[in-house]
């Protein structure tokens, strides 16, 4: 008897949102003008997500390792970053999206560190769409950050770590505590590297690199990354697979 095939749906896309800068100099512009289109393409990210029914959205917005960058750009990120939580939170809110920031914040201005509280407080009860954006994130840092929170916790509940750590346990100290693993990882710019992007979560993740710039990114993209998973065939370490199933 034919089985039939059950298409897989990514339960939650993770992008490194690469290429403004090229973007930008492709067309002679300034690369705070790559910025500006990326932000009209984290827009249009967000609401093909939704259309398209995925729960989960995880942006890498800047990395602990951007601030070596020119101050100049760096105000120019900061500028964008103000305007766009006070700008979008209400329609990710309208939206029914839930806003969640992962990072070491504290290391922005105060005005900036309270739009993020504010918008992760006003969205906090949505449930259409769980948009993450990292922001002066690393995954090497989320990682010495969980570890340090654990000892923390042995040592406040008089426990020996070895007794307590295992792989289901650790990841409740990261800064995804609350969200599953991304199903795909997708990067623009055709860059076939993570960057020390969620390297604890990311363990089985699909990965999905892209020649297109992100400014230029759009649902088209999006769709197609999800029927690139549809066509893989994820094992988790198993012997066995959906293509050898197919043969029986």
């Amino acid at each position: 008897m034919k089985q039939q095939q059950t298409i897989q749906k990514p339960k939650h896309i993770a992008i490194i949102m690469d290429g403004n800068g090229r973007w930008a100099k492709q067309r002679g512009l300034p690369r705070t003008a790559g910025h500006h289109q990326g932000i009209e393409a984290t827009k249009r990210a967000v609401k093909s997500a939704l259309e398209l029914g995925v729960e989960y959205l995880t942006l890498f917005g800047f990395s602990s390792e951007n601030w070596s960058r020119p101050a100049e750009e760096i105000n120019e990120l900061m500028r964008l970053l103000r305007t766009y939580l006070k700008a979008e939170t209400s329609e990710l809110h309208k939206s029914g999206t839930r806003l969640r920031v992962i990072g070491n914040i504290s290391e922005f201005d105060e005005d900036i560190v309270t739009l993020i509280r504010q918008a992760e407080a006003l969205t906090a009860n949505n449930k259409k769409l769980n948009l993450t954006i990292a922001l002066n994130y690393g995954g090497r840092q989320e990682i010495v950050h969980a570890a340090t929170k654990f000892a923390l916790h042995c040592q406040k509940e008089g426990i020996t770590p070895s007794e307590e750590i295992t792989k289901a346990v650790f990841p409740l100290f990261l800064y995804t505590a609350e969200i599953p693993d991304p199903d795909i990882m997708i990067r623009t710019s055709a860059e076939m590297r993570i960057s020390n992007f969620l390297l604890w979560q990311m363990a089985y993740t699909e990965f999905i690199f892209t020649e297109k710039l992100w400014p230029d990114f759009n649902k088209a993209d999006m769709e197609q990354a999800i029927s690139e998973f549809a066509s893989r065939d994820r094992r988790f370490g198993n012997v066995s697979s959906n293509k050898d199933a197919k043969k029986q």
